[in-house]
């Protein structure tokens, strides 16, 4: 912990409270740090239960994905309320977890959107990459009826989750194309050049053209 104060840069600390974050550390200096920590999960429980921002950052770098049960890491996500730890427990160690797919579908039902977000972004995962047993027209009924009014967060894992369905599954393009353009969601989003509009119907266009599909 004293090691992570060094780390704190005031700077940093501004920008990443403009997105919700509450630390300062520079994350190229939390790797390193991780890196040369190497795995250690008891440690990286410890650093967890201080319920500070860097340093549950830094327990997600160095712990087992596949040491924690499923009740752990359900009790962690709901406790992991800053963007990018939230971000990261899904990404780094969830989805490399194997109670993964039975998380997923507790999170994708959970009333707190937070949570809920946890189990859509999980759920755009497997529609890119193994989307056998979704039910897709399911997942775009619920899309086209909460998306539209879903707090940010949970808004955006249901626009990313719309626009893989349209770029991987030919059959769902044009639905969910339309969905996209009638509900509007992210459609004036600030994009910075050379990058693909997360606004759906631009998104999957792209994609779809670059992919040559």
């Amino acid at each position: 912990m004293a090691e992570l104060a060094t780390l704190e840069d005031p700077k940093a600390r501004a920008v990443n409270e403009r997105h919700g974050d509450d630390h300062g550390v520079n994350l190229s200096k939390l790797r390193a740090l991780a890196k040369r920590l190497k795995t250690q999960q008891e440690l990286a429980g410890q650093l967890w239960e201080t319920g500070d921002t860097a340093a549950r950052l830094l327990a997600i770098l160095i712990c087992r994905p596949k040491g924690f049960d499923r009740d752990e890491l359900d009790v962690m996500l709901r406790q992991a309320r800053t963007p990018k730890v939230h971000d990261w427990l899904v990404n780094y160690v969830v989805k490399s977890n194997p109670h993964c797919e039975e998380l997923r579908v507790i999170w994708l039902a959970d009333p707190d959107p937070v949570v809920a977000s946890a189990g859509w972004a999980l759920t755009a995962e497997r529609v890119k990459k193994r989307s056998e047993g979704l039910d897709l027209a399911g997942l775009l009924d619920v899309i086209e009826a909460q998306m539209k009014n879903a707090p940010d967060r949970l808004q955006w894992a249901m626009n990313e989750c719309l626009g893989h369905i349209g770029i991987e599954h030919t059959h769902y393009r044009a639905r969910a194309i339309d969905i996209g353009e009638r509900l509007e969601v992210l459609r004036d989003y600030p994009t910075p050049p050379g990058c693909t509009s997360p606004y759906a119907p631009t998104w999957i266009t792209t994609m779809v053209s670059r992919q040559g599909r």
